[in-house]
């Protein structure tokens, strides 16, 4: 069996637990690095991965790795690459660039020189070259530069992972939906236990919860990049997704409610829920988070609450916290609760002390995942 190089990114601090979900799938050879994990498998890991992860953003496939001084150096390398080999010439593409240190003055010009020697080589063997599509392009080649190596990859996902084709509506800054898997793997959360979001927004939470309780492939309802590759094996792809259809748990009961003071942002969800064929699964309520009572004797708690931008609203979110810290005392005790948020304030005005800080990135945006184990007479914090 023929093994290749493959890297799977992923949201920033996420590193460790989609190593986990890939060494589960089958992968070898696992590495986890800032943004991501490398990994070596055969052609069907690959689509199993893209196909069944919860937690990576895209899975690239490592064409070649080489030394390189100048934007010439990455010409020579692209050049050497059997392009034709791969992919047709009518798919059209897209050259990205991330450099790390690179001595480069422009990565717009290193990706100059990659479409154009991609180009030249279907131009070698057809006279013609594929067409650029910056938007929607069939074919991502991603380039990664050190400041010492070169390293190309194809992208045999395609559109990022985490557009499962359920979200039809969205509040303002939704959740990605493999930020909120891998946020859900970090909690330790189990699909036989209580699952509560008082602020669930679109629901995002919910349903990646739901996702993997019924053993839904997160893949399942997309198509992907390596589709369109010569080496693509139609008919084992088939029987993976077959496998994967006959592997659900559709009558899986689902102990998984979610609440939110807006309407708006219950019409979201309700909406969310039926794209994602779990309409009448998972329980919805309009009520403020100071209202919110447990499900269950024990559970986990998990919401990702409002960050304020303008200074009414911080002061607004600076006078809830201490509430919130109240309501957990009091309403929660033998819960785990965790807090995803980019505010620093919130972990000292909640006024519980937590048990974890995670840090995690949502995009840019440094955030913590904080963890609160709601001990009947402890969790004091700071008064």
């Amino acid at each position: 069996m023929q093994l290749f190089q493959f890297f799977a990114s992923c949201p920033r601090g996420l590193e460790a637990v989609l190593a986990t979900e890939l060494g589960e799938l089958g992968a070898s050879t696992i590495a986890a690095v800032d943004g991501g994990v490398s990994f070596s498998g055969s052609w069907l890991l690959m689509m199993k991965a893209n196909l069944h992860s919860r937690i990576a953003s895209r899975f690239l496939w490592k064409l070649d790795e080489r030394a390189y001084v100048r934007e010439d150096d990455l010409y020579r390398l692209a050049l050497k690459i059997d392009w034709p080999a791969l992919f047709a010439v009518d798919n059209t593409i897209k050259v990205g660039v991330t450099a790390v240190k690179s001595p480069l003055r422009s990565t717009n010009l290193a990706a100059l020189k990659v479409k154009d020697a991609i180009c030249d080589r279907f131009r070698q063997v057809g006279g013609t070259r594929p067409s650029v599509d910056t938007q929607e392009p069939d074919m991502r080649i991603q380039l990664f530069l050190t400041d010492k190596t070169a390293t190309i990859y194809l992208d045999t996902s395609g559109e990022a992972l985490f557009k499962r084709g359920y979200r039809v509506e969205a509040v303002e800054a939704p959740l990605r939906e493999n930020l909120a898997a891998g946020i859900l793997a970090l909690s330790g959360w189990q699909i036989d236990e209580p699952l509560y979001d008082p602020m669930c927004g679109s629901g995002t939470f919910l349903i990646e919860a739901a996702l993997k309780a019924r053993n839904i492939a997160p893949g399942s309802r997309r198509t992907f990049a390596f589709q369109y590759l010569r080496q693509h094996d139609e008919k084992a792809w088939q029987a993976l997704r077959n496998a994967a259809k006959d592997a659900e748990r559709n009558e899986q009961p689902l102990q998984i409610s979610g609440s939110d003071v807006s309407s708006t942002a219950l019409t979201h969800a309700q909406a969310n829920l039926v794209a994602a064929k779990l309409d009448g699964a998972i329980s919805l309520k309009q009520l403020n988070m100071l209202d919110a009572r447990a499900p269950a004797a024990e559970g986990v708690l998990l919401t990702n609450p409002p960050y304020g931008i303008r200074l009414d609203e911080q002061d607004k979110l600076l006078a809830a916290y201490p509430e919130w810290g109240n309501v957990l005392k009091q309403r929660f005790t033998g819960w785990r609760a965790y807090f995803f948020t980019a505010d620093p304030a919130l972990a000292r005005a909640i006024r519980l002390k937590p048990s974890k800080k995670t840090p995690l990135f949502n995009g840019a945006l440094e955030c913590r995942l904080l963890e609160f184990k709601m001990i009947a007479g402890g969790n004091r914090g700071h008064d």
